[in-house]
């Protein structure tokens, strides 16, 4: 069993530092092993969120290392222990208290997004057809956890902090599986030019980088986005088309 130390941010909304924490580092073990160690040993104190220890409901997102991670994700055999490990907060979202941070932002996003709407049967017996491939593109979308590192790490909201114009590269992933819905009647495309900021994103992928869930954020969500969007309103051809469609007064 080797010795770590850890490098945690301890403070609130007023301000705060690092405290160095010594502690063991056993086989097979995380950040969230280390911190909760650290948590019933030296520091009760300690504010840290997580739930599943699992990897599937995000709640215990914060910086390693200065990477975006989840802690219980992360296995100390795969971070350089011969050097302080630095564990601090999410720098995208509010400090509530140590590495917990206010992410409720994100939520008030989601509720503005237009939801799902279905179209209308197409079938004699009141049910939809749609071909299994279009069914099948929104499938990986729907393996967020909403950990929010892909947020965390976008430098609109992280550096930025456009959060009255841009919704960020999580909530695109979510316009994305309801825009690509096959049986969805809505039109969002307004919103993302509008409201929502798409135009902002400037397809870094440091948000596909992040991803616990192997999401192809960018390739497959917002760059698709960002082409509707161009076709609706700024394609000339288009524009020329709906001159010569528009009714005559």
């Amino acid at each position: 069993m080797a010795s770590a130390t850890f490098r945690i941010w301890r403070g609130d909304q007023h301000g705060g530092k690092f405290v160095d924490y010594a502690t063991e580092a056993a086989p097979g073990m995380v950040v969230l092993d280390a911190i909760h160690e650290i948590q019933a040993t030296q520091a009760n104190d300690l504010a840290v969120r997580w739930n599943c220890k699992a990897g599937k409901c995000g709640s215990c997102s914060a910086e390693i290392n200065g990477m975006p991670k989840l802690m219980c994700m992360t296995r100390l055999n795969s971070l350089p222990l011969e050097k302080p490990v630095t564990v601090e907060p999410m720098h995208a979202f509010p400090i509530i208290k140590d590495l917990a941070t206010d992410v409720s932002w994100n939520f008030r996003v989601k509720e503005g997004i237009q939801p799902f709407r279905p179209r209308k049967p197409d079938a004699p017996d009141g049910t939809w057809r749609m071909a299994q491939a279009d069914a099948d593109r929104v499938q990986e979308f729907r393996k967020c956890i909403e950990c929010f590192l892909c947020q965390d790490v976008c430098h609109v909201l992280r550096n930025h902090h456009l959060y009255d114009r841009f919704i960020g590269p999580r909530f695109f992933v979510y316009t994305a599986a309801l825009e690509m819905q096959p049986l969805d009647n809505q039109n969002r495309l307004g919103d993302l030019r509008d409201r929502q900021g798409i135009g902002y994103c400037n397809i870094t992928k440091c948000c596909t980088k992040v991803c616990p869930e192997g999401i192809h954020i960018t390739d497959n969500a917002i760059i698709p986005l960002k082409e509707r969007v161009v076709d609706e309103f700024y394609d000339p051809l288009t524009k020329l088309f709906r001159v010569f469609r528009s009714p005559k007064p």
